[in-house]
């Protein structure tokens, strides 16, 4: 009982994470008429501020001492600063363009990204299915760049920025919450620098517009850390099958919202281009459970074999198996099945957890 208890809690921990990354759209033109440049600067210093906190409030702070005396950590740290730093950048100016059905996109097509950097970069072998999958949406591309009369250049730069992103963060192997202060601690003093620079131009939108102005560009901190905690929380509860659906909420969100609330334009190419992509996420997801079903299923059989053979508590673990998970860069997503937004296992979560966390 109290195992379905924690899956359901879980699943909650899920639907809220992903629901937030899914809904961010709506908190960017709030901040309006500050530029995406100010908001990313703003966002940047509050999150390590609100991290901080949390950090301070659950006492883990041994990770500090360890990072600082592994250089080649801290440079990818950097990296990893510097990718989600473009990741945040576009996705805030895109949302504030009125491009949220194209951000969405991004975040669609991340998996598929993902699979073909670990292809390319990684020398990783791709099942019959899989390459069908990241066919179909090399094709979406094309279908979408002639709708375009462009490249969908803000879908794909968010893409393979967090790709890249999930990567760094899966060589790096740090929690959650002790990677984010790391990357916004590399941060900080340049997003400050850059407000400071503004104040003293007078151009600075903190406090000339307004009080609420100033507590909304101050609540970026919040909005950062709170989906972030809650997927944390959804990691360490339900399978990784569940929260590999569970990622594709935010993009669905974000589309649904750039559709129906931005009221922005879906010419029949565009929805051509789309459907192309849910085909490929499609292959993607079904390919993954059926071979996370042979893998069980294969467990179950050894596990019976050895306990016929050898009497006795045996202990079957099947381990990892390569592709099986969903794609996620841990968060958000980088086998990930999608955002942030959004993968590279997180610590907290376990090897293979999308993790969407710092995107949209």
């Amino acid at each position: 009982m109290q195992g379905k208890n924690e899956q359901r809690a879980g699943l909650l921990y899920g639907i809220g994470a992903y629901g937030m990354w899914g809904l961010v759209p709506l908190f960017w033109p709030l901040m309006k008429p500050s530029g995406a440049v100010e908001i990313l600067a703003h966002r940047m210093v509050w999150s390590l501020g609100v991290v901080g906190i949390a950090l301070l409030l659950v006492r883990r702070w041994a990770w500090v001492g360890e990072l600082v005396r592994q250089p080649r950590k801290l440079g990818l740290i950097a990296i990893a600063a510097a990718v989600i730093t473009v990741n945040w950048g576009l996705y805030i100016w895109a949302v504030n363009n009125g491009q949220v059905v194209e951000a969405s996109l991004g975040y669609f097509i991340n998996p598929l990204v993902t699979i073909a950097m670990g292809v390319l970069l990684l020398g990783e072998r791709l099942r019959p299915a899989q390459w069908v999958a990241v066919g179909t949406g090399f094709a979406a591309v094309l279908v979408l760049a002639i709708g375009y009369g462009r490249p969908p250049w803000i879908s794909l730069t968010l893409a393979f920025s967090f790709a890249t992103y999930g990567l760094v963060k899966k060589k790096v192997n740090m929690g959650g919450l002790e990677s984010l202060a790391a990357e916004t601690a590399v941060l900080f003093l340049p997003a400050l620098g850059f407000l400071l620079w503004l104040g003293a131009r007078g151009e600075a939108t903190f406090t000339a517009g307004g009080a609420w102005h100033g507590v909304l560009l101050a609540a970026t901190g919040i909005v950062t850390a709170a989906p972030l905690v809650c997927f944390g929380a959804a990691a360490i509860r339900v399978p990784l099958s569940t929260l590999g659906l569970l990622q594709y909420l935010a993009p669905v969100f974000q589309f649904t919202l750039g559709i129906l609330y931005f009221h922005e334009a879906m010419p029949p190419e565009r929805w051509a281009g789309f459907s192309l992509v849910w085909l490929a996420l499609t292959l993607l997801t079904w390919d993954a459970l059926r071979t996370a079903r042979r893998t069980r299923a294969q467990a179950a059989r050894l596990a019976k074999a050895a306990a016929t053979a050898f009497p006795g508590p045996v202990s079957a673990s099947p381990g990892p198996v390569p592709g099986s998970a969903f794609p996620g860069p841990v968060p958000g997503s980088v086998s990930a099945a999608a955002p942030g937004p959004g993968p590279v296992p997180d610590a907290d979560a376990g090897a293979g957890a999308p993790e969407r966390a710092p995107t949209s």
